[in-house]
């Protein structure tokens, strides 16, 4: 593998007290914020934060990827989503666990099962892995997927994770924020975002996270991993946009830990500065990670979209789309909420700046 680095002597990889650090702000990690979290999580009343009715989720098959011949995208689950470019299959932070947590029998518990079976994805050329979080890293996904990937591109430092979990070390391929590789006909480039990272106690922050673009001959795709929102994806979008599709971050946000989660109006403005013309919001649907409902997200990403004339596309899992023939957006979700829900007027649309 061909690694070419694009750095410039004045953008140096920030670092605090030894660790990894965003270049915009400094996370919050005191036993202050801890408390504020948990206590929030104790006493909100919350409503419809899960399905109260089965998902619609359609089944993807052995034979129908085997088949494939376009550039295609289908979306997994929160933020694993496969993709077919130029002749090549490429997954996002493959989660396939039914919880997001260190443990299977707490934490975070999926909404629906995976429209494919990990044994039933066709060869895979290339994993991408934003940073560690277990909504983002799943270490069974990656153990059974070991034997049928070509290359994990990973951020500094995550390597060693990989290693210990039995991947072969000629398959791992870490990345510093702006450095690229050619594949085939493909440019990776990881590129920089603002969150944190860490598996346990005493990690926090010891592997880097970040972005991914992908340039192929005719289509490029970024992927957003976690971010909160900040001027890098202005940058992004001038270095390498414009993107024919953009897989942006929304859900699992708060005012609580609104620096390294972007609220939907953020993450619509995220996809305008990477100069994006076709975006799909992803981390939502599968896991229950935050204090609103389970659909706010798509509710409210589509109603900025609509009032903004952003073009938004809103598969349902499982679901085939062509890069080059994108779904117009269609509200799947409602069938799954017990309540009504109505259009969101533009006042009550989340302004988080």
């Amino acid at each position: 593998m061909n690694i070419e680095s694009t750095y410039e002597t004045s953008q140096e990889l920030p670092m605090r007290n030894g660790k990894f650090a965003n270049s915009e702000v400094v996370n919050k990690n005191t036993l202050r914020d801890f408390l504020s979290i948990s206590w929030a999580y104790l006493t909100s009343e919350r409503e419809e934060n899960t399905p109260k009715k089965p998902m619609p989720v359609q089944e993807i098959t052995a034979e129908q990827l085997n088949e494939e011949s376009q550039d295609v995208v289908y979306r997994l689950g929160h933020s694993t989503v496969l993709l077919r470019l130029d002749n090549q299959w490429i997954l996002t932070d493959p989660v396939f666990s039914d919880r997001a947590s260190p443990v299977q029998w707490m934490g975070p518990k999926r909404f629906h099962q995976p429209p494919i079976a990990l044994e039933n994805l066709p060869y895979i050329d290339v994993v991408l892995i934003s940073h560690d979080h277990y909504d983002h890293l799943d270490k069974a996904a990656v153990k059974v997927l070991a034997d049928k990937v070509g290359c994990f591109l990973v951020p500094l430092e995550l390597g060693k994770l990989l290693i210990k979990w039995g991947l072969p070390a000629d398959k791992i391929h870490e990345f510093s924020w702006w450095q690229s590789a050619q594949l085939g006909s493909i440019e990776f480039a990881f590129t920089p975002t603002q969150h944190f990272s860490g598996r346990g106690i005493n990690d926090r922050n010891n592997t880097l996270w970040g972005s991914w673009v992908m340039k192929g001959t005719q289509k490029s795709v970024f992927f957003s991993g976690d971010s909160g929102y900040f001027s890098g994806f202005k940058q992004i979008g001038e270095r390498f946009g414009p993107f024919d599709l953009t897989l942006v971050e929304t859900g699992a946000y708060s005012s609580l830990w609104s620096e390294v989660h972007m609220f939907p109006n953020q993450s619509l403005q995220a996809h305008i500065d990477l100069r994006g013309k076709v975006m799909l919001p992803i981390h939502n649907s599968t896991f229950d990670l935050s204090l609103h409902r389970w659909y706010e997200p798509l509710e409210q990403v589509a109603a900025l979209a609509h009032n903004l004339n952003v073009q938004v596309t809103t598969p349902m899992i499982g679901e085939r789309m062509v890069l080059s023939q994108p779904k117009p957006l269609e509200k799947w979700w409602r069938s799954s909420v017990t309540t009504p829900v109505a259009d969101v007027a533009p006042q009550q649309v989340y302004d988080a700046t």
